[in-house]
């Protein structure tokens, strides 16, 4: 899971800073958290809160959305209830992992999965910003930049039920492993197996990259009980902060 923290895109203004116990990306030309986070924090306990109050004053003073990860190795002990009292929300998950190779299913007629290129990308950036309620302006500028990036890693994917847009979701691939992020079924058009529909297409398109091992951070109220279903396995158990 730790390859994962690299899965965000080569936009030009995202900087990155690395160093022994911490990974963060700052894009202050995209407002929303999927480029703006805090990916491993192992703080020593003496300067903790002077970090955490450094970094969250940061963002809110670009006027950022931003997430904070939990994941293994994270410190100190009580990092979260630290993060809380400074007013961001906790959302539990969960790190899964599972091979590529397609699960079981009965493929539904109702249901399309198009590979996102520029001609879907407008729909795709509107399912995302509705899922999410993310702003759709910013949505579709960062879309934009991941479609047009040199290399690009990230693949996306759009589902139809009955010929209508609903569902959208993405993978990064490295060397080795693909990471799968972004999934979200509209309102109203739940419980149809979209979402399980997104996650075997993606499985099937890693594969035919060469790509053998799929891992995911799944939220434990909603996508987590789904992947395990699908075969997906726990590997570890984390949370996300958002400020």
């Amino acid at each position: 899971m730790v390859v994962s923290r690299r899965s965000f895109p080569p936009l030009p203004d995202l900087r990155l800073i690395e160093r022994p116990g911490w990974m963060q990306i700052i894009t202050p030309s995209i407002k929303i958290g999927a480029v703006n986070a805090v990916l491993f924090s192992a703080l020593d306990e003496r300067d903790a809160e002077a970090r955490i109050d450094a970094t969250v004053i940061e963002y809110r003073a670009l006027g950022l959305k931003f997430r904070w990860n939990l994941g293994p190795g994270s410190a100190p002990a009580d990092l979260g209830e630290r993060l809380a009292r400074r007013g961001l929300t906790a959302s539990r998950g969960r790190g899964m992992a599972r091979l590529t190779t397609a699960p079981p299913h009965a493929a539904d007629p109702a249901i399309e999965i198009a590979y996102v290129d520029a001609t879907t990308l407008g729909a795709f950036s509107d399912v995302t910003a509705r899922g999410w309620d993310l702003d759709p302006a910013q949505t579709a500028a960062l879309n934009a930049q991941i479609l047009a990036a040199p290399g690009r890693r990230q693949h996306m994917f759009l589902a139809y039920h009955h010929g209508e847009p609903v569902a959208a979701a993405s993978y990064v691939g490295f060397a080795r492993s693909a990471y799968m992020m972004g999934g979200v079924v509209l309102p109203g058009h739940r419980g149809h197996g979209l979402y399980s529909a997104l996650v075997i297409a993606r499985l099937a398109h890693a594969r035919a990259q060469g790509i053998e091992l799929a891992t995911g951070h799944a939220r434990e109220s909603t996508s987590a009980s789904i992947l395990e279903r699908l075969g997906f396995v726990t590997i570890c158990r984390c949370a996300r902060y958002f400020g």
